[in-house]
């Protein structure tokens, strides 16, 4: 069977921690800032874990 190629669009957006867990970065952070609080543009800000089925699927595409 051959290789299978990363896919690039999910290459560009995650990470892969030493332990596995996938790393992501939040949505609604990059427009329409004004209308939103400072508190909630906060919770925007870092990266969050991702679990279950989406993170499978999510390794698969990255040939892990």
């Amino acid at each position: 069977m051959p290789k299978l190629k990363t896919h690039s669009g999910i290459k560009k957006r995650v990470r892969i921690t030493k332990t596995g867990k996938v790393m992501r970065r939040r949505a609604s952070g990059n427009h329409f800032l004004e209308k939103k609080s400072a508190a909630r543009k906060r919770q925007f800000a870092g990266m969050e874990v991702m679990g279950g089925k989406q993170a499978k699927n999510i390794k698969r595409k990255l040939g892990l």
